[in-house]
């Protein structure tokens, strides 16, 4: 049985995600914040809703967690998804309510979205996701968003979508891949991209 660890730090959807991972085909998740399963964990989810700061903060407050994280994504190839501020997590930083720094595996910070005339933030609803290159995970079509910070000058942009500008829809790098939309709120698109992850044997 294959074992989905899904990250339980006080900062996620994390019943919505669960049971998009169950309808997308997972054997089993669980929604845990303990080092010893995610250690284990087949593949890790982390998902994240609210400011970057807090997030940051709530999953560095685990003793071992992001060790964990760390050694089975980064050291042992495990796939990991990063979902909205989950995605924006991996960057270097984050500049909501301050400087903050984030986990570093792919470079980049994120970043509010200059605010300009008719444009409104935060970003809501359906928008694009266009391809970079070709990926396992990520597929062109049109996704659900609700974001107000965006993920600038990722070091390994795989989709884009645009809103007063071009933003960071996803990043890819080797094991690792994020996605700033939500996709247990993108219906079809959504369940196709999490069937894919869940697929995915990089």
């Amino acid at each position: 049985m294959s074992v989905i660890a899904l990250i339980d730090y006080g900062a996620g959807n994390l019943r919505s995600v669960h049971n998009a991972l169950v309808a997308a085909g997972a054997d089993h998740v669980a929604v845990t914040a303990d080092p010893g399963v995610v250690a284990k964990a087949d593949r890790i989810v982390l998902p994240g809703v609210g400011a970057f700061a807090a997030c940051m903060n709530g999953l560095s407050a685990i003793p071992g967690l992001v060790d964990a994280m760390e050694r089975r994504a980064r050291g042992e190839g495990a796939p990991f998804l990063g979902i909205c501020v989950g995605m924006q997590l991996l960057a270097d930083a984050g500049e909501e309510h301050g400087t903050h720094r984030g986990l570093g595996w792919i470079g980049g910070t994120v970043r509010a979205f200059d605010p300009a005339p008719g444009l409104r933030i935060p970003h809501m609803g359906w928008n694009d996701v266009v391809p970079t290159f070709a990926h396992p995970v990520i597929a062109a079509g049109e996704a659900y968003y609700l974001h107000g910070y965006h993920f600038a000058d990722a070091a390994h942009v795989a989709a884009t979508s645009s809103h007063g500008a071009t933003f960071t829809a996803a990043v890819a790098k080797d094991n690792i891949v994020g996605v700033q939309f939500h996709p247990e709120k993108s219906q079809a698109y959504g369940l196709a991209t999490l069937e894919r992850f869940l697929a995915w044997h990089p």
